[in-house]
């Protein structure tokens, strides 16, 4: 079985899906030019599942403004998923509309190729992957059922990947979000070495005194100051 990571071009698929009022098909590739956040997720009518999809409902309008397609996608037929998103909020239910499609890989020609399917189970785990414009996976992520995703922490990566692609040569820190300071690599490089070179520095000037110190406590024990 292929399975994807980071770096490479993601598996491509052509599948069933709901969105907004109407079936439609949805083809992975004909996303290119722009950025995916593609978001598999268990099944239909379960506990977890709808606090993502409204989540990231909610701030579709920030994907949006990032250029990114969100993608939801379980082994639910697309028939399923329109009872899910237009049945009334309660019990795992998602309240009459959501601001993205749901893609139905009843047949796992998705599912599989990224690599997550569960055989004990026979369905996906919680994974995320954001795919760039040409079509190359740059994040990948997995949880287990239990715990859901952030949107926010979505969109903070997806906002650092871009920033990387448009600022040749920087890097983003740890907990990086739009607006911090950004890091040159060779500015690091040369941080690097200017530090290494300080503490060299530090070490030579102690070993210096250190010596200095000793000649000076010689001639004082073995010189005679009186004559």
């Amino acid at each position: 079985m292929r399975r994807p990571v980071v770096g490479i071009e993601a598996p491509d698929f052509n599948l069933p899906a709901y969105s907004k009022g109407e079936f439609k098909d949805i083809k992975l590739s004909d996303y290119r030019g722009k950025w995916v956040c593609l978001m598999f997720y268990p099944n239909d009518f379960t506990f977890v599942c709808p606090t993502e999809m409204l989540s990231y409902s909610s701030a579709i309008g920030q994907f949006t403004e990032l250029d990114c397609q969100v993608i939801g996608i379980s082994i639910d037929s697309h028939h399923t998923h329109k009872a899910w998103v237009e049945t009334a909020k309660g019990d795992g239910r998602l309240g009459g509309s959501l601001e993205f499609p749901l893609a139905a890989d009843l047949k796992k020609t998705a599912t599989e190729p990224f690599g997550i399917l569960e055989e004990a189970t026979d369905v996906a785990p919680r994974g995320l992957f954001q795919i760039n414009p040409e079509g190359m996976v740059m994040h990948a992520t997995i949880n287990y059922d239990p715990v859901g995703r952030s949107a926010d922490e979505a969109l903070r990566t997806l906002s650092a990947f871009q920033y990387v692609a448009s600022h040749d040569g920087e890097v983003c820190p740890a907990g990086w979000t739009v607006g911090a300071l950004a890091t040159s690599m060779v500015s690091a490089v040369c941080q690097g070495t200017l530090n290494r070179l300080a503490s060299s520095m530090t070490d030579e000037i102690v070993s210096l005194h250190a010596r200095q110190n000793s000649q000076r406590s010689w001639r004082m024990r073995h010189c005679d100051c009186g004559r």
